[in-house]
C-alpha cells in the first residue's frame, strides 16, 4: 500500500507576496494494491506538487509518504513508474530506442529492455512507429511512448500526471486498456484528470483537492451515497395539483411534469403519479462525479 499522510508544502515567497504560497495543506490518502485513484482538483489545487513529492522530485515541509509501510526512499522509488505533466522525452531519439534507454537506467540488461520494448510497441500501437524521431509523432503517440518509459521496467506502482490531456478517443482507450492491466496485475496506480467522466468510468477510488486539502475521498460509489438519492418522477397530461404536499421540485417540459424528490415515501409517491397520469419515467438518479466534484469545492 502507497500511504500519503499529512503533506503539507509551502513556496517561497514571491515579490509582493511576503508569506509565500500555501500549495499543500495536509494532503493525505492510501491506495492499495491493483486499485486505481484517480486524483481531481483545480488547476493549481496541489495535485502535481504532491505527486512531485511522492517522487521526490520536490521535498515536503512536513507529512510523510510510506510504501509497504516504510518510508518511501530513494530505491524504492526506482521501482515506481512516473509520467509527469511536463513530458520529459528526447525529441531527436527514436521511439523504440528511447524506450529501451530508459529501460537499462531503470537497470534492465540490454536484452530485457529490449525486449519489453518490443512488447509495448506492440501493445501500445507503435510498431510501426519504433524508428521514428519523437518530435515526428502525434501528440497521442508521444504520449504512448512516454507511457511506455513509464512501463518498461515493470513498475510496482504508477503515478500519472495527467495521462490523458490532449489525447483523441483512440488513444484514451489504449491507454486506459493499458492501465487497467496494471491494475488486474496488483499494481497501485494514481493519475490525476480533469476529464472527471474518465475518472468516473476508470476509477476504484478518488480524491477530490482543493486549495491544497482533500476536501473529499472514497469510492465513487461511497461518494455518491454521501450526496443522498434523487427520485425523478415524469408524468405526462398530469391532472393539476397531483405533487402538492410532496417533497421536492415540481418543473414543467411540454405536457410532462417533472418532480424531482430527495425524501418521501416513494411508494405513495408513484400510486399518486399513476393516478394522474401516464407516468413515463419513475426511478433514482446519483450524482455524477462531476456534480460531486463542484458540490466538494464550492
Amino acid at each position: 500500500m502507497l500511504e500519503i499522510s499529512e503533506l503539507r508544502k509551502r513556496f517561497a515567497a514571491a515579490p509582493g507576496s511576503p508569506e509565500g504560497k500555501l500549495a499543500l495543506d495536509g494532503i493525505g490518502f492510501a491506495v492499495r494494491p491493483g486499485e486505481m485513484f484517480g486524483f481531481v482538483g483545480a488547476n493549481g489545487a496541489g495535485k502535481t506538487t504532491t505527486m512531485r513529492i511522492v517522487m521526490g522530485v520536490l521535498k515536503a515541509d512536513a507529512g510523510s509518504v510510506n510504501w509497504q509501510g516504510k518510508p518511501l526512499g530513494y530505491a524504492e522509488r526506482q521501482r515506481f513508474g512516473y509520467m509527469p505533466e511536463e513530458r520529459g522525452l528526447y525529441q531527436k531519439m527514436r521511439a523504440g530506442e528511447q524506450i529501451e534507454y530508459f529501460g537499462q537506467l531503470h537497470g534492465l540488461s540490454a536484452a530485457a529492455a529490449k525486449k519489453a520494448t518490443d512488447e509495448l510497441l506492440e501493445r501500445l500501437g507503435l510498431t510501426e512507429r519504433r524508428n521514428d524521431s519523437v518530435e515526428s509523432l502525434s501528440l497521442g503517440n508521444q504520449q504512448r511512448v512516454q507511457l511506455a518509459v513509464a512501463l518498461v521496467h515493470e513498475p510496482e506502482v504508477l503515478i500519472l500526471d495527467e495521462p490523458f490531456s490532449g489525447l483523441d478517443p483512440i488513444a484514451v482507450e489504449a491507454l486506459a486498456t493499458a492501465l487497467q492491466e496494471r491494475c488486474r496485475g496488483g499494481v497501485p496506480v494514481i493519475f490525476s484528470s480533469h476529464q472527471l467522466e474518465l475518472v468516473e468510468r476508470l476509477c476504484d477510488s478518488v480524491g477530490i483537492v482543493s486549495a491544497g486539502r482533500m476536501v473529499a475521498s472514497g469510492t465513487v460509489g461511497d461518494l455518491r451515497a454521501a450526496e443522498g438519492r434523487t427520485l425523478r418522477v415524469v408524468v405526462r397530461g398530469a391532472t393539476p395539483g397531483w405533487a402538492d404536499g410532496l417533497p421536492g421540485e415540481l418543473s414543467l417540459a411540454g405536457d410532462r411534469q417533472v418532480l424531482l424528490v430527495t425524501g418521501g415515501d416513494d411508494q405513495e409517491i408513484l400510486r399518486r403519479a399513476i393516478k394522474a397520469g401516464h407516468v413515463e419515467h419513475f426511478g433514482v438518479e446519483q450524482p455524477s462525479l462531476t456534480e460531486i466534484f463542484k458540490e466538494a469545492v464550492a
